[in-house]
């Protein structure tokens, strides 16, 4: 008897410390904050991005601070190389009027180290009227093809989120690798291709009487370079080291990068004894036994974690468990140059996972897990209710646990997608995970997803301006990007075939869609249910919706032959945007 009137008792008593908290708590949500915090160390760390023109040696110079990336000066005899050029030409302006305070020289050559749009969107600015010549690895190419066209929508999504670009005006404290990405809707594409690229592992040459030796160097990219100039022992890594722990993954979105080919490529830089280093990200470094103690470390740290990886996974670990085991030894640790400001072990430990096994955790409960909203209604049965569910939300939120409290809301939202409370406290969740975080890439992504949730951004489709851009782009990669564009329902009976000729390059292909899937040819058809002659420039704007098709086809821009299907019903198979 008296056990039981405890317990009642005890029930009283938690449920009127519940209304206290709740009572005390109200109206205080970190959404309603004007301010967001931020961890004191990635705070600290934008030091390394004071905005500035940086003499690193005799006719060496790197413009610091200015955007993600840093563009790099040679001054040579009678001209100038320039090495990476920005992520937009609006970025690019400020470093080109520095330069042209240091020296008027023309501009020789621009090399790109990488496809990565912060280092050649800003090509048209820095080369002026001097049509330099671009030089790239041959793979760039590639590259440069899909992040403009094939994944250009999902790309764009995910990395306006981890750089930060729809924060509001003061939130983003810096991006770990450059204060900011100036790449945003209004900005402008200065992209030039490569007009001279090169095969095989090495190119030496010597422009306006400089040395240059280009060595690709698969990291951050499979397509990276670094450059080596013999006679003053600078070496430009590119971005295979910056003062952060490396970006071995990406949560923007990235193909499994090599981390073992990224090792030998900082093996292959310390064999040639550097006295400079001057990095496309963070500030150089000065000091043959600072640079060979930095370098090693760099990458003893990547292949500790991979190593540390395998080991686990050889022993049947899953991801989740392999995580919760692998952190950097303290002596590598505790280097400013291998704090998380960019990428993080845990995201490296799950890429290197996949890299090797794929997605298969190896767990069985994992082969076919219950779908997100079956999963759900599941967990909100078992919390008593779906109302249930969300007070637990609000709970964890209450004790701190803002991890579980938004993977509980996510439960609620899947359940009902316009429940306005679990909305509230998953933006808050994130808010308060993001505060936390000293990874800039996780900090953004937590605070953009946030807003988004709340309803305050809405991350559009940039729209591609730029008719020189689209331009460039051959017509090969056009087609694949129509090709996973291609709805499968409104296509699920056509079976047609649509020849295409090129007058203008020569080219003819085959765009073959069949129940669903898109085949493309590079060659024209014996027996098109429709045939289109057009120039490719033609094609180019129409596929990147800068010229209307039915436009095109009543100013006789686009001439249709001997098939009845109907060009413009054909085109609408394809998603736009």
């Amino acid at each position: 008897m008296v056990f039981e009137k405890w317990k009642q008792m005890k029930t009283v008593l938690m449920m009127f410390f519940w209304c206290l908290l709740v009572i005390a708590c109200a109206g205080q949500s970190v959404s309603d904050k004007v301010t967001v915090r931020s961890n004191p160390d990635l705070k600290a760390h934008s030091k390394e991005f004071k905005k500035e023109v940086i003499r690193v040696a005799d006719g060496v110079y790197v413009a610091v601070g200015y955007g993600l990336a840093n563009s790099i000066l040679l001054e040579g005899d009678d001209g100038v190389v320039i090495v990476d050029t920005m992520e937009s030409e609006e970025a690019a302006k400020p470093v080109k009027d520095a330069f042209l305070k240091i020296t008027q020289k023309p501009v020789k050559a621009i090399i790109y180290t990488h496809f990565h749009p912060d280092h050649v969107f800003g090509t048209t600015i820095m080369s002026g009227k001097d049509s330099p010549e671009i030089i790239s690895p041959e793979i760039t190419l590639s590259h440069l093809d899909r992040i403009v066209n094939v994944t250009r929508e999902i790309t764009y999504t995910r990395a306006a989120r981890q750089f930060g670009t729809m924060l509001p005006e003061g939130s983003v404290v810096n991006c770990g690798i450059g204060p900011y990405l100036d790449f945003r809707e209004n900005n402008t594409v200065g992209l030039i291709r490569p007009n001279r690229t090169f095969g095989g592992e090495q190119l030496k040459v010597t422009i306006a009487g400089m040395n240059l030796e280009l060595y690709h160097a698969p990291g951050e990219t499979s397509d990276q370079i670094f450059i080596w100039l013999p006679d003053k022992k600078v070496l430009l890594p590119a971005d295979n080291f910056y003062r952060s722990f490396p970006n071995l993954y990406a949560i923007r979105g990235t193909a499994y990068r090599d981390v073992i080919l990224w090792v030998k490529s900082l093996d292959q830089m310390r064999r040639l004894k550097p006295e400079v280093l001057v990095p496309s990200h963070t500030r150089p470094i000065y000091g043959a036994k600072e640079i060979e103690e930095t370098l090693t470390d760099y990458r003893d740290a990547i292949q500790f974690v991979h190593d540390q990886t395998i080991r686990w996974m050889n022993k049947g670990l899953t991801p989740d468990e392999i995580v919760e085991r692998v952190k950097l030894p303290e002596h590598l640790a505790g280097k400013p140059y291998l704090h998380e400001y960019y990428g993080t072990v845990e995201w490296s430990v799950r890429a290197i996972f996949d890299g090797y096994l794929g997605w298969f955790s190896g767990n069985a409960t994992d082969l076919f897990p219950l779908r997100p909203v079956e999963r759900a209604r599941k967990l909100a049965q078992l919390a008593g209710g779906e109302s249930r569910l969300l007070e637990n939300a609000e709970f964890a939120f209450r004790q701190g646990e803002y991890q579980w409290a938004l993977e509980i809301s996510d439960h609620v939202l899947r359940l009902d997608i316009k429940n306005q409370q679990a909305k509230v406290i998953k933006a808050d969740a994130l808010t308060a995970l993001g505060e936390k975080q000293i990874a800039s890439t996780a900090r953004n992504y937590y605070l953009t997803q946030a807003l988004e949730v709340k309803g305050d951004v809405t991350i559009a489709q940039r729209k591609t301006k730029e008719v020189e851009l689209v331009h460039s782009i051959p017509i090969a990669a056009i087609f694949n990007g129509m090709a996973v564009k291609l709805d499968p329902e409104k296509s699920a009976d056509v079976d047609q075939v649509v020849g295409f000729r090129f007058p203008d390059t020569g080219e003819a292909y085959t765009l073959h869609v069949r129940k669903g899937v898109a085949e493309l040819q590079p060659m024209f058809p014996e027996n098109p249910d429709i045939a289109v002659t057009v120039d490719a420039m033609v094609w180019k704007e129409i596929a990147a919706k800068l010229r209307n098709p039915a436009l095109a086809l009543l100013k006789g821009d686009i001439k249709i032959e001997g098939g009845t299907f109907d060009l413009i019903g054909f085109l609408r198979l394809f998603e736009t945007g």
